[in-house]
């Protein structure tokens, strides 16, 4: 997410980005999704669903058809680069030479499109990866590069925020309750509050904060270093979210199968539909990661076709998940992190599994969390970078990681709210980097295209929906859904 072109790295068959593509945009959000459903209802919530689904593959190709235009300057400056290291290593030049470089000026100043007819549609190939943060250097002016960064930083700081709240949550549900194992010897319906007593004199919301510290001693130093996911960490983290993700949804569809399915969803419950929103743009945030995935993958020539393929199937996975947890439990036993609700011997009966699924948040989003941060930190140097300037070694090594590390953990000691604070984020930054940014991204480098190119050029690589008339509309939606979610809250708090 760092602005600047990185390597490309290995390359992969057009189905494996696919698969790539769906491991990055179902995750932490999918395990809050089911409880939200139940807060708005099914109908409004399948709609709402669908329709954020689509916006989001819109604004999809909205990137991919930014990062064409990007590579294609970069492609002519080194083209160009090309050309004068060429007119340097010629010592003389002949009067028919002189004439030559005359008319190469002259065509220079026409648009590019014009001098290089047969090559243009090569340089729309994407083979540089080109992160947004560079790209909103090459489109946007210096306020516009500011407030993409400052978009970022906020949405990054709202994901560790989730993150350091679903973990010490997930251990203080499992670990917590009147007989030691939660549920177990415990009725369904028992409802914990953050006063009730977990060990001896210790309260729940006290073992929270303890496992919140422990977490953050664990995890908070790699902040202050570099580090990165490895290929074998991502497949076993892969590996673990949907052998869990498959036992929960064949687990709910044999307890409705039974009969045993206690859910009643209304069909609709418009008080619900805010935090709806929030997780759900949460849930299909892909678009900053986009240079990472599409760059490497093969062959392009269908790409647009495999994307909307994977939203499809993305959109089939959430309402798989989300119906069959509305119909298994009822809405007001639905807990934040689904997971939890297989947290119960009346549930599972094998410990193992009960453990697992309990506990399975806690490895993944554990493995996630130093990554993100670490994305973060970078962020903030790179907002303040000044060209030639280097960072005095205490702002380097402990200003920017202390500010990256301290904010999300004073957060989740206040709360551990996660519908809300997944909600908020997806509502707010969110909807900054899902709608706001790719839009101005592709209007801005239409512009730009036309300009250095000519009017008649075609990017290979351009979105489906090329008329002005979809950024409007993906604009005028941010805003309205901006406006809608705060006079939401403002309105919630009042009643309060």
């Amino acid at each position: 997410m760092a602005g600047e072109i990185t390597e490309t790295g290995e390359l992969y068959s057009p189905y494996v980005g696919l698969v790539y593509m769906f491991n990055l945009i179902v995750g932490t959000g999918a395990l809050t999704m089911p409880k939200a459903f139940a807060t708005a209802g099914w109908l409004v919530s399948l709609v709402l669903l669908v329709f954020l689904g689509f916006m989001s593959f819109v604004t999809t190709t909205f990137v991919v058809e930014a990062m064409a235009a990007a590579n294609a300057q970069l492609h002519w400056k080194r083209m160009e680069n090309h050309q004068e290291e060429e007119d340097d290593d010629s010592s003389t030049a002949s009067d028919s030479d002189v004439l030559i470089q005359d008319n190469y000026e002259r065509a220079e100043k026409r648009p590019i499109l014009s001098v290089q007819r047969r090559g243009s549609s090569n340089l729309f190939e994407i083979t540089d990866r080109v992160e947004m943060g560079q790209m909103a250097s090459m489109f946007f002016s210096k306020v516009g590069v500011n407030l993409f960064y400052f978009c970022i930083i906020i949405y990054l700081y709202g994901d560790l925020a989730i993150y350091a709240a679903a973990v010490p949550f997930s251990l203080m549900q499992v670990t917590c309750s009147t007989t030691g194992n939660d549920s177990c010897g415990v009725e369904a319906d028992t409802r914990y509050n953050d006063t009730d007593l977990c060990w001896g004199p210790l309260r729940r919301v006290d073992a929270y904060r303890i496992y919140l510290a422990v977490f953050t001693l664990l995890l908070g130093p790699f902040t202050f270093f570099d580090v990165q996911k490895t290929k074998y960490l991502q497949i076993l983290t892969s590996l673990m979210r949907w052998i869990a993700f498959a036992i929960m949804i064949v687990l709910a569809l044999v307890r409705i199968g039974y009969g045993h399915g206690e859910g009643h969803p209304p069909m609709a419950d418009f008080s619900g539909v805010r935090n709806l929103f929030g997780v759900c743009v949460y849930s299909f945030m892909c678009q900053h990661s986009l240079p990472s995935l599409v760059t490497p993958v093969s062959s392009k020539h269908h790409l647009t076709r495999l994307v909307f393929l994977d939203y499809v199937l993305i959109l089939a996975f959430y309402g798989l998940l989300s119906f069959t947890a509305i119909f298994c439990f009822r809405g007001d036993s639905l807990m934040d992190m689904y997971t939890l609700n297989f947290a119960r011997c009346d549930i599972v009966g094998l410990a193992a599994v009960r453990f697992f699924l309990g506990l399975f948040p806690v490895f993944t989003i554990s493995t996630n969390f130093p990554i993100i941060a670490v994305t973060l930190r970078n962020n903030w140097k790179t907002l303040f970078h000044r060209e030639g300037g280097t960072y005095p070694w205490v702002v380097d090594r402990v200003v920017f990681p202390t500010i990256t590390l301290v904010p999300p953990v004073l957060v989740a000691f206040c709360t551990h709210d996660l519908e809300s604070l997944v909600g908020i984020t997806g509502a707010y930054a969110g909807t900054g980097i899902q709608y706001v940014i790719p839009a101005f991204l592709v209007y801005h480098c239409r512009k730009d295209t036309q300009l250095a190119f000519g009017y008649g050029t075609v990017n290979k690589h351009r979105s489906p929906f090329r008329h002005t008339f979809w950024v409007g509309f993906v604009l005028l939606w941010a805003f309205s859904c901006f406006f809608f979610v705060t006079a939401n809250i403002v309105l919630s708090e009042s009643k309060v």
